[in-house]
């Protein structure tokens, strides 16, 4: 019978290490996190909910996707790449017009104009950022560990829940900005500097 976890300070040390990694690589600023930020700061905590889902189950599928080796099979397959990075920049410079064209919170009063569910997904999922650092942190906790590793169930659930908290952290850090909206001109600001930051982390990510 194996040895419960808690009887298993090798482990433990494993997944700390796993839990910083995570931390330190993907909960650093990228497209997803800047624009979770953006979104919370541009619509308010309540109305970005919905697009903060869809960008933690988009960041999971791509988990899921690193995990099983479906992405190093995608890379493979020639011309494949330049057009999921095309399609994958214009989205993300679409949702970065979004943000700066918002209008201020007082003046909202319609369903149309906060972000969908969908939309936090298709950026998950387009953020070229999410495969690099998913796959650095994967792969680190793979390598250089003596004796018994961490299993892959065990790995996919603590990136799963850093994924919640990562995602979370930055919604609130962004909703903060929200009472700030409430005026034109502070609201134009904001959402530019948001706008120009998504950008600005997204080519970081592809280029960088």
């Amino acid at each position: 019978m194996a040895e419960p976890l808690l009887s298993q300070p090798d482990l433990w040390r494993q997944l700390l290490a796993l839990l910083l990694a995570a931390t330190v690589v993907m909960g650093s600023p990228g497209p997803a996190t800047i624009s979770v930020t953006a979104v919370g700061a541009a619509f308010g905590l309540r109305d970005s909910l919905r697009y903060a889902w869809g960008i933690v189950l988009g960041t999971i599928a791509v988990l899921l996707v690193v995990a099983t080796g479906i992405v190093a099979l995608l890379a493979s397959v020639p011309r494949l790449a330049p057009v999921l990075a095309v399609a994958s920049g214009a989205y993300i410079l679409y949702l970065a017009y979004r943000i700066a064209t918002a209008p201020p919170l007082a003046a909202r009063d319609s369903e149309a104009s906060r972000p969908t569910w969908l939309a936090g997904f298709l950026l998950a999922v387009a953020n070229p950022k999410a495969y690099v650092a998913i796959a650095a942190v994967f792969a680190g906790a793979s390598s250089g560990q003596e004796g018994a590793g961490l299993g892959l169930w065990l790995k996919l659930a603590a990136l799963a829940a850093m994924i919640v908290v990562i995602h979370a952290a930055w919604l609130l850090a962004g909703a903060a900005f929200a009472r700030f909206l409430r005026r034109p001109l502070a609201s134009r600001v904001i959402n530019l500097a948001f706008a120009a930051t998504l950008v600005l982390t997204t080519a970081l990510a592809a280029f960088g």
